[in-house]
């Protein structure tokens, strides 16, 4: 029997489960538990996953949001007692395609608030009283997680060091209060706060008022159950950067996931952006 290395060193067998959302990120893990000789049994949704995730794993469900007795007896009858939610979902979607059960329903009827945190961790409590454990998303990526440093040629000027130290505490107050997880400084001040729209759009808002002087700043939440929703960047966002005139970009180390790292530190030095992976700012 092999074994996961979370927090609580939980055993598995050849069997896991992948509740997929959009991105490369299910294909990278996909891929991964392959390579370790286990049979992933994913459920996906449509309009979200990727569909190429199908010739990667075992057997996939494709899913509505809100179908949650369809994904655990899915599970269910191919004996998975471990799983991991990778990919987000875009929350614009959530009003226009959910399609709730009736566990769905009794589910959020106990919530008194359905923020992004509490609904994931509703639905973890609803997978683990069927029996089926959910494991952090890095469970067999570890790799995937930033390391502290400057990784990038240049380095942040003072100004943007001083962005990044506001920035990072604005961060974990939105983060605090549940609104998202990036900010976009500039000069002193609040370009754009993370919401709906998501970080490519914040940045795109936040650096068209920067004009050459903006500062990304995207991190975990305080208390962030790290089983799922951790952030995560790659080429995408130096992309959506370069492309808006953002010029730094902080993101905390080892708990964040990191696409496409050397691809991504050869279109920031390309574009002279700075990016530099922080556990803290100074006081």
């Amino acid at each position: 029997m092999q074994s996961l290395q979370d927090h609580n060193a939980v055993p598995i067998g050849r069997n896991i489960g992948l509740i997929a959302g959009n991105g490369q990120f299910p294909l990278i893990f996909a891929r991964a538990a392959r390579e370790k000789h286990l049979s992933v049994f994913a459920t996906a949704y449509i309009g979200e996953t990727d569909p190429d995730l199908e010739a990667q794993v075992e057997a996939i469900l494709w899913l509505h949001l809100g179908q949650i007795k369809k994904l655990i007896r899915f599970f269910q009858r191919n004996r998975i007692e471990v799983a991991v939610m990778i990919g987000g979902v875009k929350k614009t979607r959530m009003f226009t395609n959910v399609r709730p059960d009736t566990k769905a329903i009794a589910l959020l009827a106990t919530m008194k608030h359905t923020d992004d945190d509490g609904i994931l961790r509703a639905f973890a409590g609803a997978l683990d009283k069927a029996g089926i454990r959910v494991l952090p998303s890095t469970a067999l990526v570890p790799e995937l997680l930033a390391g502290r440093g400057c990784w990038t040629r240049r380095k942040p000027s003072r100004s943007e060091k001083g962005d990044i130290e506001l920035g990072w505490k604005l961060a974990k107050e939105i983060g605090r209060l549940g609104i998202g997880q990036c900010v976009v400084m500039g000069g002193g001040s609040v370009l754009a706060v993370e919401a709906i729209d998501g970080t490519d759009a914040t940045i795109a808002r936040g650096a068209s008022l920067g004009r050459g002087n903006a500062v990304v700043v995207k991190i975990c939440k305080p208390n962030q159950d790290l089983r799922f929703d951790i952030p995560a960047v790659g080429v995408e966002t130096i992309e959506a950067m370069a492309g808006s005139g953002a010029t730094a970009l902080a993101i905390e180390a080892d708990k964040t996931v990191v696409f496409d790292r050397e691809e991504m530190i050869e279109a920031a030095n390309r574009a002279g952006i700075t990016i530099v992976a922080l556990d803290r700012v100074d006081n």
